[in-house]
This record gives C-alpha cells, sequence and structure tokens, in this order.
C-alpha cells in the first residue's frame, strides 16, 4: 500500500479502484508512513505556521431539514438567535486585538438575511477591517449573489459538498435539495473568484468506501483551496440520532489522503475533532492539517449553534482561549501565527 502513498504524492491523483484499495487496507503503520509525507508536504509550502480563522456563528436558522443536522427547521427544541449586525462587528473587534486576520461568518441558510442585508454586513466588515479576509459559509445562494458578496469584500466561501454520490446525498437530504445545485454552486464560486472550500462528514449514515472514493475524486477535480474534513457526530433531535458517530482514525487519515492530493490546500483541524478526542486536533495538525478555527461568537449563543451533540466551544476552542491553543500547538512543533493565511495559488511556489 505504501507504493499508492508514494505515487499519491508524486502525481496528486488516484483512480477510484485505487482509492478504494487504499482506504480499505489501511493499518496503523501505514497511517503514520501517510501521516509523515503529508508532513513533509505541508511543510514545503507553509512550514510550521498554523492559520487561526475567528468563526462567528451569526445565525442558528435555517430554512433547510438536512437529516443529519441539530439547527435543521424540524428541530424545534433547539432556541433560536441571530446575532445583530453590531454583535457582528463586536466580535469581529475582539477578534482583531486577539491577532485574527479572517473572519469566518457562519450560519444557516436563513432567508432572514436577505442578499441586501448581506451585502451591507460585508461591507461594513471590509470597511473597519481592510486588512483581513473575510470567509462566508451561508450554504447555497444563486451565482449573481455569490456575485455581489464578492464584489462587496468577501473572500473566501466554506460550502461542504458532504457527499458526492447522489443516492447517499439522497439518503441524507430532504428532497427539495439537489447534489447537482450544491455541486454548481462551488463550480460558480470558483468563476467569480473566491477562494473555495469544500469537504465532506466522515461516517456519515449510509456511507460506503466507494463514496469517500468518489469524494477525493470530485475534490480532485474542483481543487479546492480549503478543504474541511470532520467526523459525523449524531444529535439527539434528528432522524439520525441512533446512527454512530464516525472515527477519529479514518477521518485522520484523509486528511492526510488529501494533503498529498492537494498538497497546497488550506486544511482545519475542525472542532468535530477535538469533539471525539481531547487531543483531536493535534492529531489533525499532524496529519497535514493547517488551520483551525477557535469561536469569536459571543459565548451565550456558543451551544445554541449546536449541529451536533457535545460540540466544544470553550476553552482551547474558544478565541479567548488562544493562548492555550498557543501552548498546544508548540508541545507538538507548531506555531499560531496571525497572517491571513491566503491560499496559495496555483502559480506560487515555496512558503506561504
Amino acid at each position: 500500500m505504501k507504493d499508492l502513498i508514494l505515487k499519491l504524492e508524486k502525481e496528486n491523483k488516484l483512480t477510484k479502484e485505487e482509492w478504494i484499495r487504499l482506504i480499505d487496507g489501511r493499518t496503523p503503520e501505514l497511517a503514520e508512513f501517510l501521516f509523515e509525507r503529508a508532513r513533509e508536504v505541508r511543510h514545503a509550502y507553509y512550514g510550521k505556521d498554523v492559520y487561526i480563522r475567528g468563526l462567528i456563528e451569526f445565525t442558528n436558522y435555517c430554512k433547510n431539514d438536512c437529516y443529519y443536522c441539530g439547527i435543521r427547521k424540524s428541530n424545534h427544541c433547539v432556541s433560536r438567535y441571530r446575532l445583530t449586525e453590531e454583535e457582528i462587528l463586536s466580535c469581529c473587534r475582539n477578534g482583531y486585538a486577539l491577532g485574527f486576520r479572517t473572519f469566518v461568518l457562519q450560519g444557516g441558510e436563513d432567508l432572514w438575511f436577505t442578499r441586501e442585508r448581506m451585502t451591507a454586513l460585508i461591507r461594513s466588515i471590509r470597511e473597519e477591517f481592510p486588512d483581513c479576509a473575510i470567509t462566508l459559509s451561508v450554504g447555497e445562494r444563486e451565482k449573481d449573489e455569490y456575485q455581489e458578496y464578492f464584489d462587496a469584500g468577501a473572500n473566501r466561501f466554506l460550502l461542504r459538498h458532504e457527499t458526492a454520490n447522489d443516492a447517499h446525498y439522497r439518503y441524507l437530504h430532504p428532497e427539495e435539495l439537489s447534489l447537482q445545485h450544491r455541486k454548481d454552486c462551488l463550480w460558480n464560486l470558483r468563476h467569480i473568484g473566491y477562494q473555495v472550500g469544500s469537504g465532506i462528514m466522515v461516517g456519515s449514515p449510509g456511507q460506503k468506501t466507494e463514496h469517500l472514493a468518489e469524494d477525493l475524486l470530485f475534490l480532485q477535480e474542483l481543487q479546492p483551496h480549503m478543504v474541511g474534513i470532520g467526523p459525523f457526530i449524531p444529535h439527539k433531535d434528528t432522524p439520525f440520532r441512533e446512527e454512530k458517530a464516525g472515527t477519529l482514525e479514518l477521518t485522520l487519515f484523509l486528511l492526510g489522503c488529501v494533503r498529498l492530493m492537494l498538497p497546497k490546500v488550506l486544511m482545519p483541524a475542525t472542532t468535530a475533532l477535538s469533539t471525539i478526542h481531547p487531543d483531536g486536533r493535534k492529531m489533525g495538525i499532524l496529519a497535514g492539517a493547517n488551520v483551525v478555527m477557535p469561536n469569536l461568537s459571543p459565548q451565550e449563543n456558543r451551544k445554541l449553534y449546536s449541529l451536533y451533540d457535545n460540540k466544544r466551544c470553550m476553552g482551547d476552542e474558544a478565541a479567548e482561549g488562544l493562548a492555550l491553543l498557543k501552548t498546544e500547538m508548540e508541545e507538538i512543533g507548531y506555531k499560531i501565527v496571525s497572517a491571513r493565511g491566503d491560499a496559495l495559488l496555483e502559480t506560487e511556489e515555496g512558503k506561504a
């Protein structure tokens, strides 16, 4: 199997059959070899730097009813909230003072935030923080709306495709949602000029190795600037409440694979990783990740943005716990940096 890892490092791609063979044939020893190669590649482009993103979960309203998500519209147990523009700007000010130079506005697909309101919000952040990157994670929109947000000052957009297999997508989502539309959104974002992020849930209900291989082939085709890979974690108020969570082991293995496939990618060690294991974030960095996303949201709202059960949002997951996070990264030989941490473009070489 080492030959497949070396081929992946050299050619940055595998066939569907090779992906299936590599994933199904993984062992602890093979994983360690993969992580060594992934770190080598990561260090070649980004050194030992770890970029920080300030996460602002600004609304937990959502018009969608995805079967795995704790803020799905049918969950009447969650207390809903929306942050005001001033509250969002206050989060940005707090983050800026702490050294954050990227703000991630993440929310459900909340139609109260019309394109006019979103555009005004983006402009306000851009005017006050001209040296910062603005990342949006607000779901599926039409191309002209994405263009307006880009023109207003947004730089990056995160939209996980979750699964590239249509039948599996149907199993996870209600009928009105479409995998093709989601993919179209990602291509539109790339065409407009965003730094684009996609990604998957590992171990989601009904997921097979074949689906993971198709996910990796789609990412290989899309060539995103950012990839988010985290384990599926069930939420008690969803149809998948009884399903098993995705594993740390497979999530880390896929992080290493993506680093070799997309050498310059920006890849977070996600909150979900540190939720399923206390050292999950460290292990993610050692598997090839190079981004962490501490929470800048008001403390009283963090527990309400409950995509899955037992989400970590305090301590080293919180922006105010940045000193703790810095110590954690130093323990494994890495360092937190305040740079915007833009993706390396295809023509750039060397360290970011």
